[in-house]
């Protein structure tokens, strides 16, 4: 799973890159497109990559989302975008033995503790660079990457409570009716806190977003 992630974070930085370059792409001589709207999203541990036999986690959550386009090349865009949001996610350890003595010298005390189910409140704003192929106006397809601080209001025995990074690798579709966009994005998100605080093995979930959008 650490192998996963690490491919994970890779093509985040791989296409965060790319995206960035994209921008310097001469863009035509026409007004950047902008959409603003709401966001859903739903996900769950228990799926495909993840599905750690070692705990339960899913996710609710209402997002704004802000997007700007910041470059365009033939039926290619590429914008920035923005996610704040709240998640309300369930989190439960199912594996006791997961805590070791290293969680300190109470650690049996703790995995009583961490073994009953907790509600997390976690508050967020993602940051990312979305690239678009437009099939036409109606239609298109994208893919994006976005990272950005988050705090949690619960310790767990993966993350403490606290500051943490959540990263988000998705792929999607989009329909586009007069001045209203609707997206729908499967995708992967972590959420850690680079060992700022112990502990930090994180959450992971699979993750299904829906949006609508007004564009101008």
């Amino acid at each position: 799973m650490t192998a996963l992630l690490l491919k994970i974070k890779t093509i985040i930085a791989m296409m965060l890159v790319g995206l960035m370059a994209g921008t310097g792409l001469t863009a035509q001589k026409r007004d950047k497109s902008r959409h603003a709207g709401i966001m859903y999203t739903t996900g769950t541990q228990q799926a495909f990559p993840f599905n750690s036999a070692d705990y339960t986690y899913d996710i609710r959550g209402i997002k704004a989302v802000m997007n700007l386009e910041a470059a365009r090349s033939g039926m290619f865009s590429f914008e920035v975008q923005a996610e704040p949001g709240v998640n309300r996610a369930t989190h439960q350890l199912l594996n006791e033995y997961f805590v070791q003595p290293d969680f300190g010298p109470d650690y049996l005390d703790k995995r009583e503790e961490y073994t009953k189910e907790k509600t997390i409140t976690e508050y967020v704003i993602n940051i990312g660079f979305q690239a678009r192929m437009n099939l036409s106006e109606r239609i298109s397809f994208f893919m994006i990457a976005s990272i950005g601080p988050m705090y949690s209001d619960t310790e767990t025995e993966r993350l403490a409570e606290g500051f943490a990074f959540s990263d988000i690798i998705a792929a999607g579709a989009a329909f586009r009716a007069g001045k209203m966009l609707f997206e729908i994005r499967p995708g992967l998100r972590h959420v850690s806190n680079a060992d700022i605080n112990f502990p930090n093995s994180g959450h992971n979930s699979t993750n299904i977003d829906f949006s609508v959008s007004y564009c101008w």
